[in-house]
């Protein structure tokens, strides 16, 4: 009785686990399947995005009307940002396809900046058409490419499952044709280089991150005494102390602590110890100074970057913090991109984070044109149910990455504060803020 009872329950065992196994893997193989036609989706609409291209940038060479152009252009713009969607869902994470992308992200950069600004006054120049034609032939040759593996794939029915499996496991046996199409297709770019990495007009914005950083190249015991000291003073022994690695933007040190439940880190450039990240996380308790309190605490920390003239021109509160943003002011003229916010707890007043990124990256000597219409003029552009609180001379960068002289006027209306910026040369309205409800404090200079 005992050995039937044993049969039966073993068996039912057995059916059970084929009827799991059977399951399991019919999920897996419809997992694989939804993957696998995700990835072909994508591919052919690659395919199809690059062949529109060509044909969009074509045609907008043979324009001869500017009021067709701009709308070309956004169209390029747009199809240009599907097609990098496109590569960004293909299982291309191992195999370095950066030039391609890089190439698309240009091509849009290009025409978005172009289609937005006004054609009639500051038609295409001739360096401007003759990188157009140059990245008609690029998009050509990638057009040809793709579409030499777009046959191969339909004629041979490939799978793009094998492509992800070959580029996880470095398998080189055979001829994998989808990624040495793909191998081709970098190469082609990579043949252009130099040629529309830098698909410039204008003013744009300033191209050379982190040109102006003073000072000598810092040892690694420099920088842990440098981050100790901006680290409230931690331990230089108790910091972990990592250098970056080779094509990383600027070399850094970054320093790190944990002692309790405080932890933190700070980034600084090997050049000069500058701090461009700073990020302590500890837990914060309620309120017990004001936000004007906090700000003084802020602008007494960012004296110690030894920068001439700083201007505290936000003030926000987030639950239990303090957020301060600062940014460079030179002859009067307020230069937004050269930015640094500080973070304050307000509980003590301690400075729980700065990021100075922005100024280091942005700040260097520009020369800035004289204003060709007066504050007045610029002032009759306000909204007349604005109420205007102060007014200041700044530079800001443009949607389209310019940087412009501009005339900041702080504005109220039904209890909201708005930023609003008026182009000083045309009178043009180039951006309007809308300032968070907090203890506003104006004209507060470091």
């Amino acid at each position: 009785m005992v050995r039937w009872i044993t049969i039966i329950v073993l068996s039912i065992v057995l059916v059970g686990v084929g009827v799991w196994g059977y399951k399991e893997n019919q999920d897996k193989n419809a997992v694989l399947l939804q993957a696998e036609n995700s990835y072909q989706r994508a591919f052919h609409d690659l395919t199809y995005n690059i062949d529109l291209l060509h044909d969009k940038i074509g045609s907008s060479l043979a324009m001869n009307s500017r009021e067709q152009l701009s709308p070309q252009l956004a169209e390029i713009w747009k199809i240009s940002s599907e097609a990098n969607t496109d590569v960004g869902q293909l299982p291309l994470t191992l195999l370095p396809f950066n030039k391609t992308e890089e190439f698309l992200y240009n091509i849009g950069d290009f025409a978005y900046r172009t289609a937005v600004r006004d054609l009639e006054k500051k038609p295409l120049s001739e360096e401007e058409i003759g990188k157009l034609e140059q990245l008609h032939e690029q998009s050509g040759e990638i057009e040809k490419e793709l579409r030499k593996v777009q046959n191969v794939v339909l004629n041979d029915n490939l799978r793009w499952m094998d492509v992800q499996l070959a580029l996880a496991t470095n398998d080189e046996v055979g001829d994998n044709t989808i990624v040495n199409g793909f191998k081709t297709v970098e190469k082609s770019v990579e043949s252009y280089e130099g040629d529309t990495t830098q698909v410039g007009f204008g003013e744009a914005t300033r191209d050379k991150p982190f040109a102006d950083l003073s000072g000598k190249e810092m040892s690694e015991k420099e920088a842990r005494e440098t981050a100790s000291k901006w680290l409230e003073k931690v331990d230089p022994q108790a910091l972990t102390v990592t250098k970056s690695g080779e094509g990383a933007e600027v070399p850094t040190y970054t320093a790190s602590f944990q002692k309790g439940n405080k932890n933190g880190y700070i980034d600084l450039t090997e050049k000069g110890g500058h701090p461009l990240t700073i990020m302590i996380n500890r837990p914060v308790g309620e309120a017990e100074i004001s936000l004007y309190d906090a700000s003084e605490k802020a602008k007494k920390y960012v004296q110690g970057l030894d920068i001439d003239e700083l201007t505290l021109i936000e003030s926000s509160q987030y639950d239990k913090m303090g957020v301060f943003r600062f940014v460079y002011t030179q002859d009067d003229i307020r230069y937004h991109s050269d930015a640094i916010v500080v973070k304050v707890a307000l509980d003590n007043g301690e400075v729980l984070g700065m990021s100075a990124r922005d100024y280091f990256n942005y700040h260097t000597d520009m020369e800035v044109n004289k204003p060709e219409i007066t504050v007045e003029e610029a002032r009759d552009k306000i909204n007349p149910n604005l109420e205007i609180q102060e007014e200041h001379m700044a530079v800001i960068e443009n949607d389209v990455k310019e940087q412009v002289l501009t005339y900041e006027f702080l504005t109220t209306m039904d209890q909201t504060t708005y930023r609003i910026f008026i182009n000083a040369s045309n009178g043009e309205e180039e951006k309007v803020e809308t300032l968070k409800k907090a203890e506003m404090k104006f004209n507060q200079d470091v």
